[in-house]
């Protein structure tokens, strides 16, 4: 069958390529048609156009970028309807994903959505959308199944895919850094914008610890010279902190502590068992916008999987360099992380067990199969 699939972003590009993976060995003559990164292609996707051409994050910067947006759907759309694929498996991402469903439900074509919208955290108006333009939605948290019963929905609970990445990542010998202090790593996002605003901050940590080493985990497609030119205007000297591409998994395996931007990160951080400070600074715009249209009280996942405070998050104006430094100091100690990681522990419980891309794949096929 012929596949097309819609990812925006670092974390979509990971769970589409394991899910695209998954696909090929329960359909043999499976075919994969794009939009994601360097990992859908390296799994055998023809890729139409990579997300970082896609990556906006924020309602100010959404708006700046309306025509390049405007562009890119009505391009999307006259290519899936070129292709005319089996079936549109949308993966998150859902400022343009939702605007492709409602469009591919009109020209009568089967969509999937793997990986539900965060309707749960705002604007569950989208959930209407959903209902009505997707025909299947494969969810990975574990409230996500009751959250969409309340609206009449009945959908798939497939487990987090992240546990497949991270059980793959420990199969191969791993990677050990030679290193002569304890690993605090920073993870200061996916797209440039954030990192720009957070990376300022995390970096005087490196003054603060001087017994421990930073490494930076490089987000993928951002060039090393973005990195360095911020560094270089901190004035933290350039071989104070490392930079690392493509082994965030590795730098996490190895770390003592992390300080992370809200996100995906965060889940993958407490999988590794690794204490954190969460972070996230945004627009000024933005952030008035999202606090008040964002009806979840936390912005980690780690916090809204556990519903509670588990790990501390530093948001906005309480980002600042002092309040950073306070709270490293106290998840460094030995009573804060032995807690956390006891925590994380049952966090990975309630994700499910591993297979989640094996799971929904299977689940796709069957349901591509009965429809015939």
């Amino acid at each position: 069958m012929k596949y097309y699939l819609i990812a925006g972003e670092a974390s979509g590009d990971l769970h589409a390529s394991n899910l695209m993976k998954a696909l090929r060995q329960e359909d043999g003559g499976a075919t994969f048609r794009c939009w994601g990164g360097d990992l859908m292609d390296s799994a055998g996707g023809h890729l139409v156009k990579h997300y970082k051409e896609l990556a906006f994050m924020g309602f100010w910067e959404v708006v700046k970028n309306l025509r390049t947006i405007s562009k890119n759907l009505d391009f999307c759309k006259k290519d899936i309807a070129a292709n005319q694929p089996d079936v549109l498996i949308l993966v998150d991402y859902s400022g343009f994903n939702l605007r492709i469903a409602q469009w591919a439900n009109r020209e009568g074509l089967k969509v999937f959505y793997y990986i539900s919208p965060q309707v749960w955290a705002s604007r569950q108006s989208r959930v209407e959308k959903i209902k009505k333009y997707v025909d299947k939605l494969f969810v990975i948290l574990p409230f996500e199944k009751a959250f969409y019963q309340q609206f009449d929905m009945d959908v798939d609970f497939v487990g987090h895919p992240l546990l497949d990445a991270i059980e793959t990542f420990k199969k191969p010998v791993e990677k050990q850094f030679i290193v002569k202090k304890p690993i605090i790593a920073l993870l200061p996002g996916s797209r440039q914008q954030e990192i720009a605003v957070v990376l300022k901050i995390m970096l005087p940590m490196v003054q603060h610890f001087t017994n421990y080493q930073f490494i930076i985990a490089v987000a993928p497609a951002i060039p090393l010279s973005f990195y360095e030119e911020i560094i270089k205007k901190s004035g933290i000297q350039k071989n104070a902190v490392s930079l690392v591409q493509d082994d965030t998994y590795a730098v996490l395996n190895q770390s003592k502590a992390a300080i992370v931007t809200s996100g995906t990160a965060t889940l993958e951080t407490a999988l590794f068992e690794v204490p954190q400070v969460v972070c996230y600074k945004g627009n000024w715009l933005t952030y008035q916008i999202a606090k008040r249209i964002i009806k979840v009280p936390y912005i980690s996942l780690v916090n809204l999987i556990a519903n509670r405070p588990l790990v501390k998050e530093l948001i906005q104006n309480d980002l600042t360099v002092a309040n950073l430094k306070k709270e490293l100091q106290h998840i460094l100690s030995d009573q804060k992380a032995k807690a956390l990681q006891l925590a994380y522990r049952q966090i990975k419980k309630q994700l499910g067990d591993v297979g989640a891309s094996k799971r929904a794949a299977k689940l796709m096929v069957t349901y591509l199969k009965d429809n015939d």
